[in-house]
Protein backbone atom coordinates (compact mmCIF):
# COMPACT_ATOMS: atom_id res chain seq x y z
CA UNK A 1 0.00 0.00 0.00
CA UNK A 2 2.79 2.17 1.22
CA UNK A 3 4.82 1.53 -2.31
CA UNK A 4 1.70 2.16 -4.68
CA UNK A 5 0.86 5.23 -2.87
CA UNK A 6 4.42 7.05 -3.43
CA UNK A 7 3.18 6.54 -7.29
CA UNK A 8 0.27 8.27 -7.15
CA UNK A 9 1.48 12.22 -8.05
CA UNK A 10 0.56 14.84 -5.97
CA UNK A 11 -2.73 16.84 -6.63
CA UNK A 12 -1.51 20.26 -8.19
CA UNK A 13 -4.76 21.98 -7.36
CA UNK A 14 -6.68 25.06 -9.03
CA UNK A 15 -3.14 26.92 -9.44
CA UNK A 16 -0.91 24.38 -10.68
CA UNK A 17 -3.73 23.13 -13.28
CA UNK A 18 -3.85 26.62 -14.26
CA UNK A 19 -0.61 27.54 -14.79
CA UNK A 20 0.09 24.57 -16.82
CA UNK A 21 -2.77 25.39 -19.16
CA UNK A 22 -1.62 29.20 -19.61
CA UNK A 23 1.83 28.10 -20.26
CA UNK A 24 0.78 25.45 -22.86
CA UNK A 25 -1.71 27.71 -24.41
CA UNK A 26 1.62 29.81 -25.23
CA UNK A 27 3.54 27.34 -26.14
CA UNK A 28 6.50 27.35 -23.85
CA UNK A 29 8.15 24.82 -22.09
CA UNK A 30 8.79 24.78 -18.38
CA UNK A 31 12.46 25.66 -18.95
CA UNK A 32 11.11 28.11 -21.56
CA UNK A 33 8.87 30.02 -18.96
CA UNK A 34 11.54 29.84 -16.25
CA UNK A 35 14.15 31.51 -18.15
CA UNK A 36 11.84 33.94 -19.11
CA UNK A 37 10.86 34.73 -15.64
CA UNK A 38 14.00 34.03 -14.50
CA UNK A 39 13.63 31.02 -11.92
CA UNK A 40 14.49 27.32 -11.66
CA UNK A 41 12.73 24.83 -13.84
CA UNK A 42 12.33 22.61 -10.98
CA UNK A 43 10.58 25.19 -8.86
CA UNK A 44 8.48 25.76 -11.27
CA UNK A 45 7.58 21.79 -11.60
CA UNK A 46 6.53 22.28 -8.20
CA UNK A 47 4.45 24.98 -8.74
CA UNK A 48 2.21 23.20 -11.12
CA UNK A 49 2.43 19.91 -9.56
CA UNK A 50 1.04 21.02 -6.38
CA UNK A 51 4.56 20.52 -4.24
CA UNK A 52 5.19 24.47 -4.04
CA UNK A 53 2.51 27.20 -2.71
CA UNK A 54 3.01 30.42 -4.76
CA UNK A 55 3.35 33.66 -3.14
CA UNK A 56 1.18 36.50 -4.60
CA UNK A 57 4.38 37.98 -6.19
CA UNK A 58 5.31 35.20 -7.74
CA UNK A 59 2.07 34.62 -9.54
CA UNK A 60 2.14 38.23 -10.53
CA UNK A 61 5.71 37.34 -12.06
CA UNK A 62 4.46 34.37 -13.54
CA UNK A 63 1.69 36.19 -15.11
CA UNK A 64 3.99 38.63 -16.67
CA UNK A 65 5.65 36.36 -18.49
CA UNK A 66 3.29 34.74 -19.62
CA UNK A 67 1.92 37.98 -21.10
CA UNK A 68 -1.41 37.68 -19.50
CA UNK A 69 -4.35 40.01 -19.22
CA UNK A 70 -5.19 41.95 -16.26
CA UNK A 71 -8.60 39.81 -16.30
CA UNK A 72 -6.56 36.68 -16.58
CA UNK A 73 -3.83 38.32 -13.68
CA UNK A 74 -6.96 38.19 -11.50
CA UNK A 75 -8.15 34.79 -12.65
CA UNK A 76 -4.44 32.68 -11.68
CA UNK A 77 -4.48 34.99 -8.43
CA UNK A 78 -7.66 33.95 -7.81
CA UNK A 79 -6.44 30.12 -8.34
CA UNK A 80 -3.57 30.82 -6.31
CA UNK A 81 -5.85 31.76 -3.17
CA UNK A 82 -5.21 35.32 -3.64
CA UNK A 83 -7.79 38.88 -4.17
CA UNK A 84 -7.54 39.83 -7.73
CA UNK A 85 -4.93 42.93 -8.47
CA UNK A 86 -6.62 44.89 -10.94
CA UNK A 87 -10.42 46.06 -10.06
CA UNK A 88 -13.36 46.13 -12.46
CA UNK A 89 -15.54 49.06 -12.80
CA UNK A 90 -18.46 49.33 -14.29
CA UNK A 91 -18.97 51.26 -17.71
CA UNK A 92 -21.15 53.93 -15.51
CA UNK A 93 -18.05 53.95 -13.02
CA UNK A 94 -17.05 57.81 -11.99
CA UNK A 95 -13.65 56.29 -12.38
CA UNK A 96 -14.06 55.21 -16.44
CA UNK A 97 -15.76 58.75 -17.19
CA UNK A 98 -12.83 60.55 -18.34
CA UNK A 99 -11.49 57.73 -20.33
CA UNK A 100 -15.17 57.29 -22.20
CA UNK A 101 -15.10 61.18 -22.45
CA UNK A 102 -12.04 61.21 -24.23
CA UNK A 103 -13.05 58.18 -26.52
CA UNK A 104 -15.98 59.99 -27.29
CA UNK A 105 -14.36 63.42 -28.13
CA UNK A 106 -12.00 61.56 -30.55
CA UNK A 107 -15.65 59.90 -31.92
CA UNK A 108 -17.16 62.85 -32.24
CA UNK A 109 -14.05 64.21 -34.06
CA UNK A 110 -13.90 61.60 -36.14
CA UNK A 111 -17.35 62.29 -38.11
CA UNK A 112 -18.28 62.16 -40.37
CA UNK A 113 -15.91 58.86 -40.57
CA UNK A 114 -17.40 56.10 -38.53
CA UNK A 115 -15.73 55.19 -35.18
CA UNK A 116 -16.94 53.37 -32.50
CA UNK A 117 -16.47 51.77 -29.02
CA UNK A 118 -16.35 47.94 -28.01
CA UNK A 119 -15.36 45.62 -25.45
CA UNK A 120 -12.77 42.88 -25.78
CA UNK A 121 -15.28 40.41 -25.82
CA UNK A 122 -16.56 42.76 -29.18
CA UNK A 123 -19.51 43.91 -27.99
CA UNK A 124 -20.61 47.41 -29.49
CA UNK A 125 -20.83 49.47 -26.47
CA UNK A 126 -21.07 53.07 -28.60
CA UNK A 127 -21.16 53.87 -31.87
CA UNK A 128 -21.29 57.35 -34.25
CA UNK A 129 -23.62 58.58 -36.88
CA UNK A 130 -22.31 57.10 -39.96
CA UNK A 131 -20.92 53.53 -37.76
CA UNK A 132 -24.74 52.96 -36.73
CA UNK A 133 -25.81 53.68 -39.96
CA UNK A 134 -23.59 50.98 -41.73
CA UNK A 135 -24.13 48.41 -38.64
CA UNK A 136 -27.36 48.90 -38.04
CA UNK A 137 -28.01 47.45 -41.40
CA UNK A 138 -26.23 43.95 -39.92
CA UNK A 139 -28.65 43.69 -36.96
CA UNK A 140 -31.65 44.13 -39.71
CA UNK A 141 -33.93 45.56 -36.32
CA UNK A 142 -32.76 42.96 -33.94
CA UNK A 143 -31.12 42.91 -30.63
CA UNK A 144 -27.51 41.94 -31.59
CA UNK A 145 -24.91 43.92 -30.57
CA UNK A 146 -21.96 41.32 -30.69
CA UNK A 147 -20.01 42.31 -33.72
CA UNK A 148 -18.42 38.38 -34.62
CA UNK A 149 -22.02 37.53 -33.77
CA UNK A 150 -23.60 39.68 -36.58
CA UNK A 151 -21.08 38.79 -39.18
CA UNK A 152 -21.09 35.05 -38.48
CA UNK A 153 -24.64 34.39 -37.28
CA UNK A 154 -26.68 35.67 -40.84
CA UNK A 155 -26.94 35.73 -44.39
CA UNK A 156 -27.58 39.47 -43.48
CA UNK A 157 -23.52 39.54 -43.41
CA UNK A 158 -23.03 37.60 -46.75
CA UNK A 159 -25.54 40.10 -47.96
CA UNK A 160 -23.98 43.09 -46.82
CA UNK A 161 -19.78 42.66 -46.57
CA UNK A 162 -18.92 42.31 -49.95
CA UNK A 163 -15.23 40.55 -49.15
CA UNK A 164 -16.91 38.55 -46.08
CA UNK A 165 -14.19 35.97 -46.21
CA UNK A 166 -11.17 38.29 -46.07
CA UNK A 167 -12.68 39.96 -43.18
CA UNK A 168 -13.96 36.51 -41.36
CA UNK A 169 -10.04 35.34 -42.11
CA UNK A 170 -8.63 38.59 -40.63
CA UNK A 171 -10.89 38.20 -37.52
CA UNK A 172 -9.94 35.00 -36.90
CA UNK A 173 -6.73 35.05 -36.81
CA UNK A 174 -6.46 38.91 -34.55
CA UNK A 175 -9.27 36.69 -32.39
CA UNK A 176 -6.73 33.75 -32.19
CA UNK A 177 -3.81 36.86 -30.90
CA UNK A 178 -5.91 37.86 -28.84
CA UNK A 179 -6.64 34.49 -26.85
CA UNK A 180 -2.81 33.87 -25.95
CA UNK A 181 -3.12 37.30 -23.77
CA UNK A 182 -6.98 36.37 -22.60
CA UNK A 183 -5.92 33.66 -20.22
CA UNK A 184 -9.13 30.86 -21.55
CA UNK A 185 -12.07 33.35 -21.84
CA UNK A 186 -15.40 31.30 -22.42
CA UNK A 187 -16.90 33.84 -24.53
CA UNK A 188 -13.76 35.17 -26.81
CA UNK A 189 -12.92 30.99 -27.40
CA UNK A 190 -17.08 30.53 -28.75
CA UNK A 191 -16.41 33.43 -30.85
CA UNK A 192 -13.29 32.09 -32.49
CA UNK A 193 -15.31 29.02 -33.04
CA UNK A 194 -17.88 30.57 -34.61
CA UNK A 195 -15.46 32.42 -37.22
CA UNK A 196 -13.62 29.49 -38.02
CA UNK A 197 -17.34 27.51 -38.70
CA UNK A 198 -17.85 30.81 -41.01
CA UNK A 199 -15.04 30.47 -42.73
CA UNK A 200 -15.67 27.15 -43.87
CA UNK A 201 -19.00 28.52 -45.02
CA UNK A 202 -17.46 31.28 -46.38
CA UNK A 203 -14.31 30.31 -47.19
CA UNK A 204 -10.89 32.58 -48.33
CA UNK A 205 -10.20 32.60 -51.83
CA UNK A 206 -6.69 31.25 -52.76
CA UNK A 207 -4.08 34.00 -53.16
CA UNK A 208 -0.38 34.32 -54.05
CA UNK A 209 -0.41 38.33 -52.97
CA UNK A 210 -2.68 39.60 -50.17
CA UNK A 211 -2.72 43.51 -49.91
CA UNK A 212 -1.20 44.75 -46.39
CA UNK A 213 -4.66 45.52 -45.12
CA UNK A 214 -7.59 43.91 -45.23
CA UNK A 215 -10.39 46.36 -46.28
CA UNK A 216 -14.02 46.07 -44.88
CA UNK A 217 -16.11 46.58 -48.32
CA UNK A 218 -19.62 46.92 -47.66
CA UNK A 219 -22.69 47.42 -50.03
CA UNK A 220 -25.19 49.66 -48.99
CA UNK A 221 -27.81 52.01 -50.24
CA UNK A 222 -25.29 54.43 -50.65
CA UNK A 223 -23.21 52.20 -52.91
CA UNK A 224 -20.14 50.12 -52.22
CA UNK A 225 -18.29 51.70 -49.61
CA UNK A 226 -14.74 50.47 -48.97
CA UNK A 227 -13.22 51.41 -45.23
CA UNK A 228 -9.57 50.50 -43.47
CA UNK A 229 -9.71 50.84 -39.74
CA UNK A 230 -7.36 51.84 -37.03
CA UNK A 231 -8.16 49.91 -33.52
CA UNK A 232 -6.57 52.06 -30.13
CA UNK A 233 -6.80 50.97 -26.55
CA UNK A 234 -5.41 52.80 -23.43
CA UNK A 235 -2.07 51.29 -22.41
CA UNK A 236 -2.35 53.28 -18.76
CA UNK A 237 -5.22 52.74 -16.46
CA UNK A 238 -4.72 49.39 -13.96
CA UNK A 239 -8.71 48.75 -14.18
CA UNK A 240 -9.50 45.70 -16.14
CA UNK A 241 -12.82 47.08 -17.45
CA UNK A 242 -10.23 50.38 -19.06
CA UNK A 243 -8.15 47.74 -20.47
CA UNK A 244 -10.67 46.22 -22.04
CA UNK A 245 -11.79 49.17 -23.72
CA UNK A 246 -11.26 49.59 -27.79
CA UNK A 247 -12.02 52.38 -30.21
CA UNK A 248 -12.19 51.34 -34.02
CA UNK A 249 -11.68 54.35 -36.51
CA UNK A 250 -12.39 53.60 -40.16
CA UNK A 251 -11.29 55.24 -42.85
CA UNK A 252 -12.60 55.93 -46.72
CA UNK A 253 -10.12 53.77 -48.65
CA UNK A 254 -11.42 55.37 -51.89
CA UNK A 255 -12.84 58.51 -52.94
CA UNK A 256 -16.24 57.40 -53.37
CA UNK A 257 -16.55 56.56 -50.09
CA UNK A 258 -15.04 59.66 -48.65
CA UNK A 259 -17.99 61.55 -50.66
CA UNK A 260 -20.71 59.06 -49.30
CA UNK A 261 -19.53 60.24 -45.39
CA UNK A 262 -19.31 63.76 -46.24
CA UNK A 263 -23.11 63.50 -47.23
CA UNK A 264 -23.66 61.67 -43.92
CA UNK A 265 -25.12 63.48 -40.94
CA UNK A 266 -22.68 64.25 -38.04
CA UNK A 267 -24.59 64.91 -35.45
CA UNK A 268 -25.14 63.33 -31.78
CA UNK A 269 -22.32 61.03 -32.89
CA UNK A 270 -21.77 58.85 -29.10
CA UNK A 271 -24.95 57.89 -28.15
CA UNK A 272 -25.11 54.21 -26.73
CA UNK A 273 -26.01 51.55 -29.19
CA UNK A 274 -27.25 49.40 -26.56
Amino acid sequence: MTSKSRLIPPDPGPFGSLLRRRRTERGLSQLELSHLCRISTRHLSFLEAGRARPSREMILHLADGLLLSFAAQNELLHAGGFAPAYPVSPLDSAVLAPFLEALRETMRRHSPNPALICDRRWRLLEANASARYLFGQLQSGGEETNLIRLLTDTQKAADHVANLPDVLAELSARIRLELLGAGGDEELEDLARRLESALKRHPRPAASLRSPLTPLILNTPSGRLSLVSLIAHFGTGEDVTIRDLRLELFFPADEATREAFLAFSSEDPGQPTV
